[in-house]
């Protein structure tokens, strides 16, 4: 597994240019939360045909910070973009709340959890 640290502000064109879609498997956008109001973003990338070839682009942010959206480069990714904005309560570029949690849900239940 390799790490690669990005910045809110780069990790669109860092996964751009890294991304190929015959060769890489995006697997999810996981969340971790670390501090008070700091969460570190997860993109998770396995390697077709090797079976243990992991790449993980991690940025940090607050959680008022706009997370931008890696949808028009991946299309799957909509779906852990909308399950990050239910989980943490942030908010990622065009990804609507209300995909796992009910209304009357707790809500962001995971934006208090740290490891």
């Amino acid at each position: 597994m390799r790490k690669i640290e990005v910045t809110l502000e780069n990790v669109r064109e860092e996964i751009q240019s890294f991304y190929e879609y015959n060769k890489w498997h995006f697997l999810t956008i996981n969340g971790v939360a670390l501090a008070d109001n700091i969460l570190e973003v997860q993109w998770i990338f396995s390697k077709y045909e090797a079976m243990d070839e992991v790449i993980i682009f991690f940025a940090h942010a607050k959680y008022a910070d706009l997370i931008p959206s890696v949808a028009d480069i991946i299309p799957s990714a909509i779906i852990s973009q909308r399950e990050l904005v239910d989980m943490f309560g942030v908010v990622v570029e065009g990804s609507e709340k209300g995909l796992y949690l009910d209304e009357d849900s707790l809500q962001a239940p995971l934006s208090g959890c740290r490891i």
